[in-house]
C-alpha cells in the first residue's frame, strides 16, 4: 500500500482559519495578563523583603524587572513582539507620568525671588553641569560624540526625581523636619528647571540616530505649535475646568459626559505640538504645567493618573527596563564598561555635593547637612531611565552604555535611604533623654496633647476632651488633633507633592471629606475659644496599621507632647453595647503603649461624646478619679489636676485604701509584689506625697474627696460597680502598682489587657458602669529609647 503524507494544516477548513487566529490572539493576551500579574506579585514580595531596609518600592520593581528581563528570553520572533509591545506601553505610560509631574509643578516659582531652597537646588545643578560638561567627553558615552550630546547629558545629570525623593523623605517620617522640607522643596526646584530645559532641548535638537540641531524651519514649526498649545490651554482651561467644577460640586459624583469632555480636552491639549514633530512625552509635561492645579477636576486627574501609574504602568515599565538592560550584550568582562558606569555616578554625585557644600558655607549650613543635601538631590528615577534606554533604542548610545547609566541611576535610589538614616542617627545622638509626662510638667509651661481620631463620629468626644483638658485659661494648652488613616494602595496613589510647609497631601475623596469635616468642627471650636489660651493643630498619621504606631510615636517625640490620647478600638452602639469597629486599631494602641516616648491615654467613649457641650459657666459634667497607688495612678491624678480647674466639671477624687484592720492585709501590704521591699516603700511614699500635694491644691469647692477602705480585690470590684450612674467620666491609671492586694487576681479574666485591671473591669461588656473611661499610663523612661531605635525621627 502506498504511503500518503497528510499535512494537518490542509485539513483545517478555510472558514475556520480566522477562528484559529482569534484563539492565538486570545492566548497571547492571556499570556501578557498572566505575566503582568506575576510581575506585580513578585514586586510585592520583593518590596516586603526590602522594606526592612527602608528601600522604596521602585527598588523592588527595578530588581524584579532586571531579573525577569534577563532570565526569561523567549524565541526571537516572540521576543521582538514583546519588545514592541513594551515599547508602546512605556511611551504611552510615560506621557501620563510627565503630565502628572507637570500638573504638580508651579511655574510661578521661576519668577519669584530665589528662596534658600531654590539656591540650594540651582547651585547643585550648576556645579554638576560644569563638571559633566568638561569630563564626560573623555569617556565616549555616545556612538557619535558631539557637543550637542554632551550638553544634553550634562543637563540630564543635573536633574532630581522629586516624586521619588518626596516618597523617601515621607516614608522615613522626616517630612516635617527642617532638613526634610528643605530637601523636598529643593528637589522640586531642580526637577522642574531641569525638565523644562530638557523640554526646550527637544525643540532645537533632534534625537534620531544622533543628537543634532534641527533646521530652523523645524524649530519654528515646533515653537509655534507649542506657543499655540500653551496659549490655548492657558486661556481655555480655566474657563472649561471652572465650568466642570461648578457643575460638579464636592460631594456629588462627576457626570459621565463631563468626564469624557475633560479627558478629550486634556488629550487635545497634550497632543497639539506632537503633530509638529515634538516629543509627546514633553508635550504632556508642558500641558501639565499650564493647566490649573486647584479645583476638583485637577485633583481628580492627579489621583486617577497616579493610581494608574503605581498600579499598572510602573511594574510594566521596569520589565521594559529589564529587557533593554541586556547584561549579555553589555560586555561585562570589559573594565571600561564598569569604569564608565561608576564615572557617571561619581560625576553626578560629586557635582551635587560640591554645589550644595559651597552654598552651604555661604548660607551658614552645617557641613554634614550640606553634603547630605547634595547626596539626596542626586536621586534619579523613572524619567531618567526612560531617557537613557530610549537613547539605546535610537542608537545614540551603545547597549553597554545604556546598561551602565541605568545601574548608576538605580544606585542613586538605593543609597538615599541610607543617607536619611544617617540624618536620623545624628539627630538621635543630640536628642535629650528626658521624661515626657504630666507629673513632671512644670505648671507654668504649656500642656501639649496629641489626640487621635479614627472617624468623624468621634468629634463630639474629641471636643469635650479638649474642653475639660484646658482647665483654666492660663497656662495655655496645645492640642494636636491627629487623623489616623490606614494607607492603602488606592490612597497612596492619590498623594500629591506640595511646595509649602506640607510635604505632601492626600487627594482621595473619602479621606478629604473626612479630614474636612473634622477640620471644620475643630476650627469652629477654636474660633469660639480664640482668646482662651487654647491652640489646635491638625496632623495626619497615614500608614499601614503595622507601622502606624511609629507615626504616633514620632509625632509625640517631635512635638514634645506630654500625653497621647487614643480612642478605644470599640464604640458604643445604639443599644449601649460596645461594638468593635476596626480591630487593627487595637494593635496600634498596644504598640503605642509599648513604645511611646510620653504618657499615653486610651479613651473609652460610652456617652462622653453625647454629653451636651461642656460649659464654663455651670456644672456640665461629673467626673471621678480613682487613686489606688503607683506611677500610672499618679499620672492619672496629674491629668485630673487640669480637669479639676475647669469651672464646668465637678470632680470627685476616690482613694481606695487597704483596710489595715484586716489581719491578712497587714502581712501582705508589703512584699506582695515582685519588686524589692525598699522599692515598694519608696513608691508608697511617692503616692502619699503626690496625693497630699494634690489634696492641698485642689480639694474643696468643686473638687470632692472620699476614701474607701477595702480588704481585697473582691471588695474593689464591688466598689467599682457601685459607681454606676454617678459619673459621666471616670479617670484611672492603667497599672504600675506595687501594692496590688486590691487588684490581685483581676488580670486573670481581662478582655483587654491594654486597659489594665481597673480600666478593663469598668469598660468590659459585663460591667454595669456606663460611664466613659479614660485609662492613663505614665511614660516609661527605662528602655524606651532602645525600643524606638527604628522609629526615631528628627524635627
Amino acid at each position: 500500500m502506498e504511503k500518503v503524507n497528510v499535512n494537518l494544516k490542509d485539513l483545517v477548513p478555510t472558514k475556520l482559519k480566522p477562528c484559529k487566529h482569534l484563539v492565538a490572539n486570545a492566548t497571547g493576551g492571556a499570556s501578557y495578563i498572566l505575566a503582568f500579574l506575576l510581575v506585580v506579585f513578585l514586586s510585592n514580595i520583593a518590596h516586603a523583603l526590602l522594606r526592612t531596609f527602608r528601600q522604596p518600592r521602585v527598588v523592588a520593581e527595578t530588581l524584579v524587572g532586571l531579573i525577569a528581563g534577563n532570565i526569561v528570553r523567549p524565541n526571537k520572533d516572540f521576543f521582538a513582539n514583546v519588545i514592541q509591545t513594551l515599547s508602546n506601553i512605556k511611551d504611552f505610560g510615560m506621557i501620563f507620568h510627565m503630565f502628572a509631574l507637570g500638573l504638580e509643578m508651579d511655574p510661578c516659582m521661576l519668577f519669584q525671588r530665589p528662596t534658600r531652597e531654590a539656591m540650594v537646588a540651582y547651585s547643585g545643578m550648576l556645579s554638576t553641569f560644569i563638571l559633566a560638561l568638561f569630563l564626560t567627553p573623555f569617556f565616549n558615552y555616545s556612538e557619535l560624540p558631539s557637543l550637542e550630546f554632551t550638553f544634553s547629558l550634562s543637563v540630564t545629570l543635573t536633574s532630581t526625581a522629586s516624586p521619588l525623593l518626596t516618597r523617601i523623605i515621607t516614608d522615613h517620617k522626616i517630612g516635617k523636619s527642617e532638613i526634610g522640607r528643605l530637601v523636598v522643596a529643593a528637589g522640586i526646584h531642580a526637577d522642574f528647571l531641569s525638565t523644562l530645559l530638557i523640554s526646550i532641548g527637544f525643540i532645537i535638537l533632534s534625537v534620531d540616530k544622533s543628537v543634532s540641531f534641527r533646521d530652523y524651519k523645524g524649530i519654528l514649526k515646533i515653537t509655534s505649535s507649542l506657543i499655540g498649545q500653551v496659549l490655548v490651554t492657558v486661556v481655555i482651561s480655566p474657563i472649561f475646568m471652572g465650568w466642570v467644577n461648578h457643575e460638579n460640586p464636592p460631594g456629588k459624583p462627576l457626570k459621565g459626559s463631563h468626564m469624557v469632555l475633560s479627558v478629550a480636552f486634556v488629550v487635545i491639549s497634550c497632543s497639539c505640538s506632537s503633530f509638529a514633530g515634538y516629543s509627546p512625552v514633553m508635550s504632556a509635561f508642558i500641558s501639565g504645567i499650564v493647566l490649573p492645579r486647584e479645583g476638583r477636576l485637577s485633583k481628580m486627574m492627579i489621583s486617577k493618573v497616579n493610581y494608574f501609574l503605581n498600579s499598572i504602568f510602573y511594574p510594566i515599565f521596569f520589565v521594559w527596563v529589564g529587557v533593554m538592560v541586556n547584561f549579555r550584550k553589555s560586555d561585562p568582562g570589559n573594565p571600561w564598561t564598569w569604569a564608565r558606569m561608576f564615572f557617571i555616578f561619581v560625576v553626578a554625585t560629586v557635582g551635587k555635593v560640591v554645589g550644595t557644600f559651597l552654598l552651604g558655607m555661604m548660607l551658614g549650613l552645617n557641613r554634614s547637612e550640606s553634603v547630605v543635601l547634595g547626596l539626596l538631590l542626586n536621586v534619579k528615577g523613572h524619567f531618567h531611565m526612560y531617557m537613557a534606554l530610549s537613547a539605546v533604542q535610537n542608537a545614540i548610545i551603545t547597549s553597554s552604555t545604556g546598561t551602565g547609566l541605568t545601574i548608576a541611576i538605580f544606585l542613586t535610589v538605593v543609597y538615599a535611604p541610607l543617607v536619611v538614616r544617617y540624618i536620623i542617627g545624628r539627630v538621635k545622638k543630640r536628642s535629650p533623654n528626658q521624661r515626657m509626662a504630666l507629673q513632671w510638667l512644670d505648671p507654668i509651661n504649656e500642656l501639649r496633647i496629641l489626640l487621635g481620631v479614627h472617624r468623624p463620629q468621634q468629634l463630639p468626644s474629641t471636643i469635650n476632651f479638649i474642653e475639660i483638658s484646658r482647665g483654666r485659661d492660663d497656662p495655655a494648652i496645645m492640642v494636636y488633633v491627629t487623623d489616623m488613616i490606614e494607607m492603602t494602595e488606592k490612597i497612596e496613589s492619590t498623594i500629591v507633592k506640595k511646595q509649602g510647609d506640607e510635604v505632601a497631601t492626600v487627594t482621595d475623596k473619602a479621606v478629604v471629606e473626612m479630614r474636612d469635616q473634622i477640620t471644620s468642627a475643630i476650627k469652629t471650636y477654636e474660633e469660639e475659644n480664640s482668646v482662651s489660651g487654647i491652640t489646635l493643630r491638625r496632623m495626619l498619621a497615614l500608614s499601614a496599621f503595622s507601622v502606624m504606631h511609629q507615626d504616633i510615636c514620632i509625632f509625640a517625640e517631635n512635638l514634645l507632647v506630654s500625653l497621647v490620647v487614643l480612642p478605644f478600638h470599640k464604640y458604643q452602639a445604639a443599644d449601649g453595647k460596645m461594638v468593635e469597629s476596626q480591630p487593627k486599631f487595637r494593635y496600634v494602641n498596644r504598640k503605642v503603649l509599648q513604645y511611646a516616648p510620653c504618657s499615653v491615654g486610651i479613651l473609652v467613649d460610652r456617652g462622653f461624646g453625647s454629653t451636651n457641650k461642656i460649659s464654663r459657666s455651670s456644672i456640665s459634667l461629673k467626673a471621678a478619679i480613682i487613686f489606688i497607688g503607683g506611677k500610672d495612678d499618679r499620672e492619672a491624678l496629674a491629668y485630673a489636676s487640669h480637669v479639676a480647674m475647669h469651672p464646668g466639671v465637678k470632680l470627685t477624687v476616690i482613694r481606695f485604701l487597704l483596710d489595715t484592720n484586716n489581719s491578712s492585709a497587714k502581712s501582705t501590704r508589703l512584699g506582695s509584689s515582685n519588686v524589692s521591699l525598699p522599692e515598694q516603700e519608696e513608691e508608697m511614699k511617692l503616692d502619699d506625697e503626690f496625693f497630699a500635694d494634690f489634696y492641698e491644691r485642689h480639694v474643696g469647692g468643686q473638687v470632692a474627696y472620699m476614701e474607701k477602705y477595702l480588704k481585697n480585690s473582691s471588695e474593689t470590684m464591688s466598689a467599682l460597680q457601685s459607681l454606676e450612674g454617678k459619673y459621666g467620666l471616670i479617670i484611672v491609671g492603667r497599672g504600675g502598682r506595687v501594692n496590688s492586694i486590691l487588684t490581685v487576681g483581676m488580670n486573670d479574666w481581662q478582655q483587654c489587657p491594654e486597659l489594665g485591671p481597673i480600666g478593663d473591669l469598668l469598660s468590659g461588656s459585663s460591667s454595669v458602669v456606663s460611664a466613659s473611661i479614660l485609662i492613663i499610663q505614665q511614660h516609661r523612661l527605662k528602655g524606651e529609647l532602645a525600643a524606638l531605635t527604628e522609629e526615631f525621627c528628627v524635627m
